[in-house]
């Protein structure tokens, strides 16, 4: 085997990675996913905003990492143990990591880990609604 077919048979390798990447996303996104970005324990200094597609499957909010191998859900929060603790705007860099006109809520989970969520107008509005929304005869707290 030469250099070139080599080389040939790399590019050929990456290029349907990265059309099952594309096509991933595509079809989240078409099946009712909302570009979110993750932060989990964002108190640690090198701590990371990942991007991802978020989707609602009853009472949980499944994140699907977009640069992951990964076929299930790299994260899940349940809406009866999910609280949000605080509010703001992203700051310095962290707006380019985010989708665009995103804000950060700080969220604790049933487990006591905090995890951040940034998404868009749009996207904040269906997960605040979804997250206050409870079936009959169960209390929840809160979002706002």
């Amino acid at each position: 085997m030469d250099i070139d077919t080599l080389v040939l048979t790399l590019l050929l390798v990456l290029f349907v990675v990265a059309l099952c990447y594309a096509l991933r996303w595509v079809l989240m996104r078409r099946h009712g996913g909302v570009s979110v970005a993750l932060r989990w324990q964002p108190d640690r200094a090198r701590s990371g905003w990942h991007l991802g597609v978020g989707r609602y499957r009853g009472e949980e909010f499944v994140w699907y990492r977009v640069w992951s191998l990964r076929v299930g859900p790299s994260r899940v929060l349940r809406r009866d143990t999910l609280q949000i603790v605080g509010r703001r705007d992203p700051v310095g860099t962290e707006s380019y990591a985010v989708p665009a006109g995103s804000r950060v809520l700080r969220c604790q989970s049933g487990d006591g880990e905090p995890v951040e969520v940034a998404m868009g107008p749009g996207a904040l509005t269906g997960f605040l609604s979804w997250l206050e929304s409870a079936p009959p005869g169960r209390r929840l707290p809160r979002a706002s």
